[in-house]
């Protein structure tokens, strides 16, 4: 049997400024734009080019769901982002005014910073060590 994780649900406020924000910020594809009825939308996004898991954002319903949009771990980073490129990531990010909490930092994983997304959930940049 061959398995994969294959897509991870985010808890969004609104479906287009979070397409906005992985799209135009982050650099992601927009792999489906769906309409579901009343209201909601199958949206899934990507790394551009890049393999791995999807992100299906989906919009908060009702004030439980809303209390989750941008803690949904707890405060922990949730979320790792691998990078074949650190510097050339890290610095385009920046340009488009990501905020990180950190400065990069080398690990014997890798080098890593954590970031937040447009909600506060926290994101590592990651270039995995060879």
């Amino acid at each position: 049997m061959i398995q994969s994780l294959a897509t991870v649900a985010l808890a969004v406020a609104d479906y287009d400024e979070a397409i906005a924000y992985f799209t135009r910020r982050l650099g992601f594809a927009l792999l489906a734009d769906m309409p579901l009825g009343e209201g909601r939308r199958w949206v899934l996004v990507a790394p551009d080019g890049g393999k791995g898991a999807r992100l299906l954002l989906v919009k908060a319903e009702g004030a439980e769901q809303s209390a989750r949009v941008g803690n949904q771990t707890g405060g922990r980073v949730g979320f790792f982002l691998e990078t074949s490129d650190f510097g050339r990531d890290h610095a385009a990010y920046k340009a488009q005014g990501v905020t990180f909490l950190e400065e990069p930092r080398h690990e014997p994983y890798g080098t890593v910073a954590v970031f937040e997304d447009l909600y506060g959930n926290k994101w590592d940049l990651i270039e995995p060590r060879g």
